[in-house]
């Protein structure tokens, strides 16, 4: 008799927990689309499906308005993605990325909520990205109080244009964040005016990383963003060398301490494209910023 085959047979068991927690999202999301009275985004939709058939997590959603949307149908919104997240306690997304929508108040009330999300199921995004998008003064000042709450590190406001008022109520959000590392507002109509108020901004919080490509700074603009960063290096450099200097009886080698310190602390290098300052300063989070202008 011929010898039977023997070999490991394929089961086709029960779905991976990421491949059910997809579909179930996938299933919730598009129930809140019909109660919204709203379209599925097709590029949510083909992301979540992508995800489910390579058996992978999702961490990043991208909300974009298709460019051929035939006339009568309905418009896609941002509400019945983040009532998704909410409801499904979706933990795993790390960014959330909107273009090109005109963000209704409703649509931002509850985004500010998810991301002053705290306790039991804080907010897992810790990327929001709004590119050319535009929002009301009532958004804008609602958007700037969640970032006081918000876990973000990086926020991209990039092609949304502000006026001066307008531009405020992010700035406002942004006063003492001691977590956003990188901020984006590339073409956002900022003005010279904005410079100083950027720079003691970046001095008193954790941003890192500062683009600003696109804008109207002009050399006075540009100066007032760096003034305050080179001032506070000076400070940050000087109050070391006090703090670390063991013989405060010799003020002649200290003050010789202070001049070499100060003469390698504002390394400021710049370029039609960037510039980057670097500090010696004892905090981590002010060891390097760049800026790009």
């Amino acid at each position: 008799m011929p010898r039977e085959k023997q070999g490991k047979q394929k089961t086709k068991g029960a779905p991976l927990p990421v491949v059910s927690t997809l579909q179930k999202f996938l299933k919730t999301y598009e129930k809140h689309c019909v109660q919204t009275q709203t379209s599925v985004c097709p590029a949510i939709k083909r992301d979540l499906k992508a995800s489910i058939n390579h058996e992978r997590i999702l961490r990043k959603f991208v909300l974009v308005r298709p460019d051929d949307s035939p006339p009568g149908i309905l418009p896609i919104s941002l509400e019945p993605l983040l009532m998704t997240v909410r409801d499904e306690c979706y933990m795993l997304g790390r960014e959330i990325c909107i273009w090109g929508f005109q963000l209704s108040n409703p649509e931002i009330a509850r985004l500010a909520l998810l991301l002053e999300s705290k306790g039991h199921t804080p907010c897992p995004f810790t990327t929001l990205e709004l590119i050319d998008c535009k929002m009301d003064p009532w958004s804008l000042g609602r958007l700037g109080q969640a970032l006081h709450l918000s876990s973000l590190h990086v926020l991209v406001l990039d092609y949304c244009k502000f006026t001066h008022e307008e531009i405020e109520s992010i700035f406002s959000g942004l006063e003492n964040n001691q977590r956003l590392q990188r901020l984006s507002l590339r073409y956002c109509g900022l003005g010279p005016q904005n410079g100083p108020r950027l720079g003691s901004i970046v001095c008193h919080s954790a941003i890192r990383e500062l683009h600003l490509g696109g804008n109207y700074l002009q050399c006075t603009g540009v100066l007032g963003l760096l003034r305050p960063l080179a001032e506070y290096a000076e400070t940050q450099g000087k109050d070391q060398l006090v703090t670390s200097s063991p013989d405060t009886r010799n003020p002649p080698q200290l003050l010789q301490a202070r001049q070499r310190g100060s003469s390698t602390l504002n390394q400021i290098t710049e370029s039609s494209r960037a510039v980057t300052v670097k500090t010696t300063s004892g905090k981590k989070r002010k060891k390097g910023i760049f800026v790009a202008v």
